[in-house]
């Protein structure tokens, strides 16, 4: 065996007894772990900020782009956010142990569905040190344990994090290996971790296409997957103008490195003339950069011409796709083609427009006169999240703690017997 299979090996199966604690622990404990660890995510802002510093430092040496970089960077305002998310998550209502359905059978058995744990959870992502803080806190609040695996270009900065957490689950009862991160930058523990099924249940992977492939191809156990965030925003030709460039450059640009940004601009003809001006001067005025097709660039000379790359693109940066279409069919068809599932939207003034595009675009969540941005486990009332799921089984859109969850069956008899 193997120095790294031992270290794998310990990690499932320490994580795997925590799972078994976490049952016994109480809906009151988990809440008093979460407020803990926002307390004291306040009280040590500075030493986290400057672990921080230190993966900020080395993040030239890794090649990070200006929004790899900035996903990294923890500010004043996002190490706040994080305490916050972790308030919200600790006010939920407990999930496990809800019973979702009950019913009494001709016989007298009660069959009631219960919620329970998924048991242990791997979770891989990028360089977003908050994610650390949303994915543990919703997986104690489901009753799950957790093992992480973070980009080493945040190692500083998660084992921050994680030692926080870790502190306040034990001055709140739970099991101390409920929260475990993977210590070694080698990337072959990604490996070994998903061929232990009989230790993990599900492993969810965040980050780029190469990572969820290379997840999905050799994982043994269960994947919610989370794939390219190729995100639209339709104009239909019903769109009111103040709303229509609102929408769009807060799609666009209000954070462009994140999955939910805007990265394509569907635009009827009929308002193409008067709203691609308008809208494109906003998003050029914001720097970035816009590729359309040939009435895009009729209307808005300024636009660079479009390739069928680019419409199937996640720039997760300063560049956006232009199609004009003739119709909301024309529109629907495109959307689902190069999308990727994720989030897409659609402005207009029309109930019948929007009743169509919400039924026939077929995306993990479809906003009517709402900004793609807005897709996300807090802003839905979740808490956090621990990704936005573009599958359809056996979760879909935000992962909070209702989808870390399943449910058995508990039947109550008084001493029935098939006959």
């Amino acid at each position: 065996m193997s120095e790294l299979h031992a270290y794998c090996l310990d990690l499932g199966q320490r994580a795997k007894r925590a799972a078994a604690e976490l049952a016994r622990v109480t809906g009151v404990q988990k809440q008093q772990c979460l407020r803990h660890a926002e307390r004291l995510l306040g009280e040590r802002s500075a030493a986290l900020a400057e672990a921080n510093q230190l993966d900020l430092a080395a993040a030239p040496g890794y090649g990070l782009s200006d929004a790899q970089v900035d996903r990294l960077r923890l500010t004043p305002p996002r190490i706040q956010a994080m305490a916050t998310a972790l308030e919200e998550v600790a006010m939920l209502p407990e999930p496990v142990g809800e019973i979702i359905s009950c019913s009494i059978r001709p016989s007298g058995l009660e069959v009631q569905k219960v919620r329970v744990p998924l048991g242990v959870i791997f979770f891989i992502y990028e360089s977003r040190p908050n994610v650390t803080c949303d994915a543990a806190s919703i997986c104690l609040k489901s009753g799950n344990a957790v093992i992480l695996r973070g980009g080493k270009e945040a190692a500083h900065s998660n084992r921050a994090i994680v030692e926080i957490l870790a502190e306040a689950a034990a001055a709140a009862g739970l099991p101390g290996d409920a929260i475990q991160l993977v210590a070694t930058p080698d990337r072959a523990a990604v490996g070994e971790l998903l061929r232990m099924p009989e230790y993990i249940n599900v492993v969810i992977p965040r980050g780029g296409e190469g990572l969820i492939r290379r997840v999905s191809q050799e994982a043994r156990m269960p994947v919610i997957k989370h794939y390219a965030g190729n995100c639209h925003v339709y104009l239909d030709r019903s769109a009111d103008a103040d709303m229509a460039e609102r929408l769009v450059v807060n799609a666009k640009c209000q954070r462009m490195g994140v999955c939910n940004a805007a990265e394509s601009l569907v635009v009827h003809a009929a308002v193409g003339p008067a709203l691609l001006p308008r809208v494109g001067r906003a998003l050029l005025d914001r720097g970035v950069e816009i590729r359309g097709d040939e009435r895009c660039r009729q209307w808005l000379p300024a636009a660079r011409p479009a390739s069928e790359a680019d419409y199937a693109a996640e720039y997760l940066g300063p560049i956006i796709s232009v199609k004009v279409v003739d119709s909301l069919d024309e529109a629907i068809a495109h959307i689902n083609r190069y999308g990727s599932q994720h989030t897409d939207a659609i402005v207009t003034g029309d109930l019948a427009s929007a009743r169509e595009f919400t039924a026939r675009v077929d995306s993990a969540a479809v906003m009517v006169n709402a900004s793609t941005r807005l897709n996300d486990g807090g802003e839905f009332g979740l808490g956090a999240e621990i990704g936005i799921s573009t599958d359809k089984f056996h979760a879909r859109g935000p992962c909070g703690i209702h989808e870390l969850t399943s449910y058995k069956y508990v039947v109550y008899g008084t001493g029935q017997v098939r006959e």
